[in-house]
């Protein structure tokens, strides 16, 4: 094992280490790579925060604040927005540990209404999809996947219309979810 300057340690067998074994999420990974682009200035890209209200607060000292009720205020878009070479950017990002099918009812109607909205409005906009069982990290942009939601009367989309759809996001030590690399091959 080599450790590195940002804490994380390298095994030369990557490429057989699971995504649980590494010790990072999807979103753990995808924050990591907008924290490299965001470092490097190639890229401004946020993970959005969820929408609160606040109902009740403990205060068993006044530096021991702790939230005990919240609720959702409205429906959350998508995860991810920022801005690369002068493009708006939308993303959402789903993980699934099925071997077959990533359910339907993972992706909400709002989003697919909010992704269709910024794609009419310019904007470069996809899912990012894991399957944690395979270690698979798909890019699929957002015009297939709402159709997809839209015209099949499935209620899961099959794995293998991933790998047909799909485009593989390599795993990367420093940008573990780098798919500015495939914007890049898509968009200019």
């Amino acid at each position: 094992m080599i450790n590195y300057p940002n804490g994380k340690k390298y095994n030369n067998n990557h490429t057989n280490t699971s995504a649980s074994n590494r010790g990072m999420a999807l979103e753990d990974d995808i924050n990591a790579t907008n924290k490299y682009y965001l470092e490097t200035d190639i890229a401004n890209i946020h993970k959005k925060p969820t929408p609160i209200q606040i109902v009740h607060v403990d205060y068993p000292a006044r530096n021991m604040a702790k939230i005990t009720e919240a609720y959702f205020k409205v429906p959350s878009t998508t995860d991810y927005n920022g801005v690369y070479r002068g493009k708006a950017i939308d993303f959402e990002a789903k993980e699934c540990a099925s071997k077959t099918a990533f359910p339907l009812a993972s992706i909400h109607p709002h989003q697919i209404k909010h992704l269709e909205s910024v794609l009419k409005h310019g904007a470069i906009a996809f899912v990012i999809f894991r399957f944690t069982q395979y270690d698979k990290t798909y890019y699929i942009s957002a015009d297939k996947v709402c159709s997809y939601y839209e015209t099949s009367k499935r209620k899961s989309i099959p794995y293998a219309w991933f790998e047909e759809n799909g485009i593989i996001i390599e795993y990367n030590l420093v940008k573990p979810v780098d798919y500015l690399k495939i914007i890049d091959k898509l968009y200019f």
